[in-house]
């Protein structure tokens, strides 16, 4: 069996395979607003897990809120799982039909031996969403200005950590030697940590946690993890191959569904995108979701169709290997479908 350096990836299937159930939030897609059609159908039901409830992932809300999935007649349930390890163990254990997650998981279950891969078959992001926010304004910052600091970052392993270590690197610093990563605190914590201490100089943070930080005065955004870091495979769609074989006309509803969201975006203005998402986030004001949606449009978040390239693929195995969390590349036909994204593409 191949090696990788990742050791989380074998308790994940000890722990599928011990039948443990996923602690989650489970948001049946009936409280959300979808447009119902006149003539009663019965709809396909599909379990997603999403790694995070994110504005990030605008075109998938929109999807949702225009009733996409629904026209293409499947009932879908909106599960949060808070991780890209959970999210896996969920689509593993059948818990889940399909994850949204980074498609580094998929090599990793992969690496570690799993009977039945996970496949990924369309990305939607292709920027990285974090963004590097510091205690004062910094108009003229350079990537130079982290060395000897202390930093927030993300899971050792995780895309938000590695897409931050390989920017680094592109610009001439050693994340081990030349400044302090803080890897301890928990997903969607940092920014407490930030405002509650403050040892560290800056932090890395997804929104709206970066806009918050900046309304409050207690930080401010003053870089873009995906602008510095180019275009990368940061998140998309997988199951298990199993399921795939067993459900192709599922998985082509499904991603018919979710192009219909991404042509959305692309053909309409932030605001318009962020009042149809809007319901999606009843605790943000739609302000703040409108200058979101704004942050992320402006950097061409989304993609414009829903196929993973095998260029975007080994970009991500290059980042998981200059991570030091793979030593064994896997091809790029054993974790990646495009025929139903494709076919998306021309419906």
């Amino acid at each position: 069996m191949k090696t990788t350096k990742k050791t989380g990836w074998p308790l994940i299937l000890a722990i599928v395979a011990a039948a443990v159930v996923l602690a989650v939030t489970a948001l049946p897609m009936g409280v959300f607003a979808a447009k119902k059609d006149s003539t009663e159908e019965k709809l396909t039901k599909v379990t997603l897990n999403e790694v995070a409830h994110s504005i990030f992932y605008a075109p998938q809300y929109v999807a949702i809120e225009e009733g996409y999935f629904a026209e293409k007649g499947l009932d879908l349930t909106l599960v949060t799982g808070f991780g890209a390890d959970k999210t896996m163990t969920a689509v593993i254990s059948g818990e889940a039909d399909i994850g949204f997650m980074g498609a580094e998981a998929s090599v990793y279950a992969y690496q570690e031996g799993a009977t039945d891969p996970v496949v990924n078959f369309a990305q939607l992001t292709q920027r990285a969403g974090n963004f590097l926010v510091a205690r004062e304004e910094m108009p003229d910052f350079k990537w130079e200005d982290l060395k000897g600091e202390k930093v927030l970052g993300g899971r050792k392993g995780g895309m938000p950590e590695m897409v931050f270590e390989y920017i680094l690197k592109k610009n001439g610093i050693n994340p081990q030697k030349d400044l302090t990563i803080d890897q301890s605190i928990d997903f969607g914590s940092t920014a407490a940590a930030f405002t509650s201490d403050d040892s560290a100089a800056y932090t890395v943070e997804f929104e709206p946690s970066a806009t918050i930080l900046e309304k409050e005065g207690a930080g401010y955004v003053v870089a873009s993890l995906g602008e510095a870091s180019g275009y990368v495979p940061y998140t998309s769609y997988s199951t298990k191959a199993s399921y795939m074989k067993e459900n192709p006309e599922i998985i082509q509803k499904f991603t018919d569904a979710l192009q219909k969201g991404m042509d959305y975006v692309q053909n309409h203005t932030p605001e318009e995108i962020a009042e149809v998402i809007a319901p999606q986030f009843k605790e943000t004001d739609l302000e703040t979701i409108t200058a979101i949606v704004k942050r992320y449009y402006d950097q061409d978040t989304w993609k414009e169709n829903l196929i993973f390239e095998k260029d975007s693929f080994e970009l991500l195995q290059d980042i998981l290997e200059d991570a030091g969390e793979l030593t064994d590349r896997t091809a790029y036909e054993n974790l990646v479908q495009t025929e139903y994204a494709q076919k998306a593409c021309k419906n």
